[in-house]
């Protein structure tokens, strides 16, 4: 499948958590028919410490919303 949708797009997600929410497209995962936005779909990892003294951290990390789920609003040129 082609996907219209290229880097620095502005969109709208149409349905999911999310919906109704618009962002910036950070970057696309053709692979997967995926696309990762700008501050949307936020998940969080607790990453563990590697040695006894480092301390441990959680880390935020956005993840892709299907293309399917998005609308585009404006385009880049």
């Amino acid at each position: 499948m082609k996907i219209k949708i290229k880097k620095g797009d502005d969109i709208k997600i149409i349905s999911g958590k999310h919906k109704g929410e618009y962002g910036k497209v950070l970057s696309i995962l053709k692979k997967n028919n995926q696309v990762l936005i700008e501050n949307i779909n936020i998940k969080t990892k607790h990453i563990k410490p590697k040695q006894t003294e480092n301390k441990g951290y959680i880390k935020k990390i956005e993840t892709p919303i299907h293309y399917s789920n998005i609308k585009l609003i404006t385009k880049t040129v």
